[in-house]
């Protein structure tokens, strides 16, 4: 099958060209033997289906990253098979940066389409390009597109078939005085004012402004993904659950006889006759009402959220404007990042560490995130706990939680011996997101939230089902009451919490609700499970870097 790669700088908008030319069906993998990324789908040319891949973004073939490593790796096993096609994604509005890909492409000798997008950006910015001129230069199809507005998109893969290998010839070590010549020739600038939103990102970087907008952004954030979670809830999910599943439920634990031990596997305990969906503790009760009625709105809604802020150019910003505070952790400003994800959820949280340059940040972020950042599922049972008792019970569990981060973190900073390196981020100007591509994206991080969640809820609730049958969560709360009751203050049957905590901090949350807490248990409960150890899954990922960054030391 023939292969199109789209190759570019990062913030080139490759995945907006992307969604353009894919359908719906995407995949998302890591490349073998790594944690970087990259999307695929499909599209067809000439009646034939090709595969359409999102290359991770480069800004040279001498890589000096993972992700530049992975994408020329990608680009030379490409080069070697007959008919691929290479797009080179050019952001219009700087061109002399980004042809310096351009040009160590071409003397790759493939066949090569240059995409020269942002086009209606060069228009408001005063840059005038003659793209006619640049494709003979390059003697390959130079086509100016928009990937938000769509304007040159069917012009591109009409001339798919045109790609060649270019016949222009340098000199390497004169590369960027050739791009110098290349732009005096097809570029022109005129005078222009600045725009509202040009000087909106200015004020978002500078400290005095920046911070205000940075609280008020990071406020109206989750003050709308609570405002979408609690809508889908309580509109859609919640009664989807009571009117439609607990009258198939109760129906079925008429047929298991109302109680035994596969009722109590399946269905869970009764309450007063009935279902109660977050106390039974069945599989099919609790274990499906957790991830699909509580979980996952808030997860949808955070991931929407986190992906328009992506998308318009805003988490760089925040990155640049948070890093002095940052480094006084022994990490940089872009470290933000795996720290946003880690509120969705901490596996890709811990995978997105590998933006950092050093293993002494990429551990220290890790560490931090594994214990001080809850993960969106285990705030939305936080929120479901606590939340009742307002601002005050909320605030002292977040806010406990944010004081850890800051003196784990001068902590780590402290013992660790090594340096943070400076920030360096390309920061794009604010541009208004793709809905499709920022649909499409949150279809793959909420199926891969249901992917490695449900599983792990069911088996959790199974467990923790066949621990109290067998009296095992009895025998070891009898263990640990001096340090469940006597230190934490809470009751025996809190353990069975403590122990599926191991498995999803979430559920055991969740299992906190029907034990009748004070509004003091219940918050140093919530900490507590926060705090004490990371959920199975992420303890693997965060084992996985462990062991695999010994061995790279060691070998």
């Amino acid at each position: 099958m023939k292969k199109i790669l789209l190759i570019g700088n990062p913030n080139v908008g490759k995945s907006v060209i992307f969604s353009r030319l894919t359908g719906v069906h995407v995949i998302a993998s890591n490349y073998p033997g790594t944690t970087v990324e990259f999307t695929k789908g499909y599209m067809r040319i000439e009646g034939e289906k090709a595969e359409v891949i999102d290359v991770p973004g480069a800004y040279t073939l001498e890589p000096s990253s993972k992700a530049e490593q992975v994408a020329v790796d990608m680009l030379e096993n490409a080069a070697e098979e007959d008919g691929n096609i290479f797009v080179n994604i050019v952001d219009a509005t700087n061109l002399e940066r980004n042809l310096g890909l351009t040009l160590q492409l071409i003397r790759r000798r493939i066949p090569l389409i240059v995409c020269l997008n942002f086009w209606d950006e060069t228009k408001h910015t005063g840059i005038h390009i003659d793209a006619d001129k640049l494709e003979k230069i390059f003697t390959v199809p130079v086509i100016p597109t928009c990937g938000i507005t769509g304007e040159g998109i069917k012009n591109l893969v009409s001339r798919l078939s045109e790609a060649k290998v270019s016949t222009f010839q340098y000199e390497d070590k004169e590369r960027w005085s050739e791009i110098g010549r290349i732009v005096d020739t097809v570029q022109k600038l005129t005078h222009r004012h600045h725009t509202f939103l040009e000087r909106l990102g200015d004020a978002s970087i500078h400290p005095i402004t920046g911070i205000p907008i940075a609280i008020i952004v990071l406020f109206l954030a989750f003050k709308i993904v609570r405002l979408i979670g609690e809508s889908l809830i309580g509109y859609i999910l919640e009664p989807l659950f009571e009117n439609l599943w607990a009258p198939l439920m109760m129906k079925l634990s008429a047929v298991l006889g109302s109680s035994g031990f596969i009722h109590d596997v399946l269905i869970g305990k009764l309450i007063e006759g009935k279902i109660a969906f977050v106390e039974s503790m069945g599989v099919l009760t609790t274990g499906l009402f957790v991830p699909f009625a509580m979980v996952l709105p808030y997860i949808v809604a955070f991931y929407l959220v986190l992906s328009f802020l992506e998308d318009s150019g805003y988490l760089p910003r925040l990155g640049v404007l948070l890093d002095t505070l940052m480094h006084k952790l022994g990490i940089h400003g872009l470290a933000i990042i795996p720290m946003l994800l880690g509120i969705g959820c901490n596996v890709p949280g811990a995978l997105a560490t590998r933006v950092l340059e050093t293993k002494r940040e990429r551990f220290i972020a890790a560490t931090l995130m594994a214990i001080a950042i809850p993960c969106m599922a285990q705030i939305a049972m936080v929120f479901g706990l606590v939340g009742q008792y307002g601002a005050n019970g909320l605030g002292i569990v977040f806010g406990t939680l944010f004081i850890v981060w800051i003196i784990l973190g001068l902590l780590l900073n402290l013992v660790l011996k090594g340096e943070s390196p400076e920030i360096f981020a390309e920061i794009p100007p604010y541009r208004l997101p793709y809905f499709p591509a920022l649909v499409k994206k949150l279809w793959m991080r909420t199926f891969g939230f249901l992917k490695d969640a449900v599983p792990y809820v069911l088996l959790g609730v199974l467990i923790v089902n066949i621990l109290y049958a067998l009296r095992i969560i009895e025998f070891i709360g009898r263990l640990a009451a001096p340090v469940v009751t006597g230190i934490l203050g809470l009751p025996e049957e809190a353990v069975g919490a403590l122990v599926i905590g191991f498995l999803r901090k979430d559920v055991a949350v969740g299992m906190l609700v029907p034990l009748g807490l004070t509004m003091h248990q219940m918050i140093v409960a919530s900490v507590v499970l926060t705090m004490y150890f990371p959920c199975i899954a992420t303890f693997v990922i965060l084992s996985a870097l462990t062991v695999g960054g010994i061995l790279n030391l060691v070998l």
